[in-house]
């Protein structure tokens, strides 16, 4: 119905604009981190003021959770890209009860407001693991070993945490599949910091680099 092909699309539009988000996060480096992150922080603001709460104001004094299907991968695209969860050295991410406090800040107090179930906060937790593989891996092409091996531990301490939790939940089928991807997140930064520590400084080049480089074999160039 019409309704659902509005929040299809809001949903569409929360997920694009939120990559675009998540996309500058990918270019903070230490000499530009205060920069990127302050615009990132503007853009996120301007995704809930336009695109979520037109989401919110859809759903607000309805049935929504029967429309979950329509608006879930909007919803853990946001809560993926919120900046808050780009801070593992705080060592700690928003709750549920936070996020659902600022979305009724979003909504018509006269309406039953519009809130994100624990299905949809944990999907998103782990999309988020995902984009924190690249973002160390990117660190590490830049020569921050240490920023990356945080990390690393904050995504390891979410997935032991997720693997305690889910197989304990009724609807996990969705969780499942996350759960494996997550894990190949958690392997694949764990190798890149285990062959910096190796192979040391000749490996981060590497990384970040679609060019042919054959440094490791101890030449500059090689013909093939």
């Amino acid at each position: 119905n019409d309704k659902r092909e509005r929040l299809v699309k809001a949903s569409r539009d929360i997920t694009i604009n939120s990559k675009k988000v998540i996309f500058q996060v990918h270019r903070v480096n230490k000499n530009n981190k205060d920069e990127v992150l302050e615009k990132a922080e503007k853009d996120l603001l301007n995704v809930t003021n336009q695109y979520i709460a037109r989401l919110v104001k859809e759903l607000q004094g309805t049935d929504f959770w029967k429309l979950r299907r329509a608006y879930s991968p909007g919803v853990a695209s946001f809560k993926t890209y919120d900046l808050q969860f780009f801070r593992p050295q705080a060592g700690k991410l928003l709750t549920l009860a936070e996020i659902n406090t600022h979305l009724l800040q979003l909504s018509d107090p006269s309406l039953e407001p519009f809130q994100i179930n624990v299905l949809d906060y944990l999907l998103g937790l782990a999309d988020l693991t995902g984009e924190l593989m690249r973002l160390a891996i990117g660190r590490i092409s830049d020569g921050e070993l240490e920023y990356a091996e945080k990390i690393c531990q904050f995504v390891r301490d979410i997935y032991r945490e997720l693997t305690l939790i889910v197989p304990h939940m009724d609807d996990n089928f969705e969780m499942k599949k996350k759960m494996e991807t997550m894990l190949q997140s958690v392997v694949k930064i764990e190798n890149a910091c285990f062959s910096v520590h190796v192979r040391g400084s000749e490996y981060m080049p590497l990384l970040g680099s679609s060019e042919p480089n054959f440094s490791f074999l101890g030449v500059t160039d090689f013909e093939l």
